[in-house]
């Protein structure tokens, strides 16, 4: 990203609002621990990393302001959402930085410059996977706006087209919040990529025509054994990729690993309200009253994984093992 998606400006927290892209490009500042938590809730900073540097900062900014109890502020920040590994992760290295009597803001500084490197290794790892004249499919976004300024899966598609690689990439809209419509298809036209948007339900289609080599996808949580928890509909994507043996590869850091859980069985799934279905963007487009199921993530299973880039290095099966020798 030309500009920070999120940082951290005099005192205050300044980030890119998500919720109003393509439309409008706007940064705002969040004053308190409360506008943070809102912030996260309500997307307007998302992708597992990004939060987690905004659960980091939050922390920081919380005990600042506030004066509260730093595990008062950690806790709080910790219930705006549940799946995403990530943000808990920034906010025990806050809280262990913390117990050591260490610079507090300094730490989340830390935070965000590792995470720049993170990205960077994660692109130059997994732009060997792709060959000149390639065509990805990606859902969702994991672009520099999910991540300090490179991104996850889009790291690798920035990576290769910046080595000179003439790649060309498919983005599912991502129902039904559209973050691959409003913000995938937004960066890779930033960065000069060929991008072509696709509705979800036609993925098998474009597949079955030949013309994706393979699917790159970030991720928000990944179990021990490889199971990924990604934006809902990932696991549509995996399915067809590997009905179609299209290679499906999954790119996250190792600040997205969670060892302590041994499948994704475990992974807490947070649940959506029912109006970003039926109004959303505030258009209704479903009977008043209709019920709604509406998971914001889903977990593929290890094994239609054919990869997990991260910026220690590509990851193959057995996960159990390749993982354990990445994880921090």
């Amino acid at each position: 990203m030309p500009i920070p998606t999120i940082e951290w400006v005099d005192g205050r927290i300044h980030l890119i609002d998500q919720t109003l892209l393509p439309n409008e490009f706007k940064q705002i500042y969040c004053d308190d621990v409360e506008s943070v938590w809102e912030a996260i809730k309500s997307l307007r900073v998302r992708g597992a990393p990004a939060i987690g540097i905004a659960g980091a900062l939050g922390a920081v900014l919380g005990i600042w302001k506030s004066k509260a109890e730093l595990k008062k502020v950690t806790d709080y920040l910790a219930t705006s959402r549940p799946t995403a590994v990530n943000l808990f992760w920034a906010l025990t290295r806050i809280e262990q930085t913390a117990e050591k009597h260490k610079d507090l803001e300094n730490e989340a500084q830390n935070i965000i410059e590792e995470d720049r490197a993170r990205c960077r290794a994660i692109g130059q790892h997994g732009l060997n996977l792709l060959r000149n004249g390639d065509t990805i499919l990606t859902h969702c976004n994991a672009g520099g706006l999910a991540t300090s300024d490179y991104g996850t899966a889009l790291a690798v598609m920035f990576s290769a087209h910046e080595s000179g690689k003439n790649i060309s990439v498919y983005a599912d809209e991502t129902r039904p919040l559209l973050q691959g419509a409003r913000l995938t298809a937004w960066e890779l036209m930033q960065a000069g990529i060929d991008v072509t948007l696709i509705c979800d339900n036609m993925a098998a289609q474009v597949m079955k025509e030949g013309k994706i080599q393979c699917a790159i996808v970030g991720a928000d949580r990944i179990a021990a054994n490889g199971d990924t928890a990604n934006k809902i509909g990932t696991y549509n994507v995996a399915i067809l990729a590997k009905v179609h043996d299209i290679p499906f590869y999954v790119a996250a850091p190792t600040s997205t690993l969670d060892l302590s859980l041994k499948t994704g069985d475990l992974i807490p799934i947070e649940q959506r309200a029912a109006e970003e279905v039926t109004e959303g963007f505030g258009s209704r487009t479903a009977p008043e009253g209709v019920k709604v199921y509406s998971p914001a993530f889903d977990v593929t299973p290890a094994h239609l994984i054919t990869a997990i880039i991260t910026e220690k290095g590509i990851a193959h099966p057995p996960y159990e093992e390749s993982l354990a020798s990445q994880g921090d």
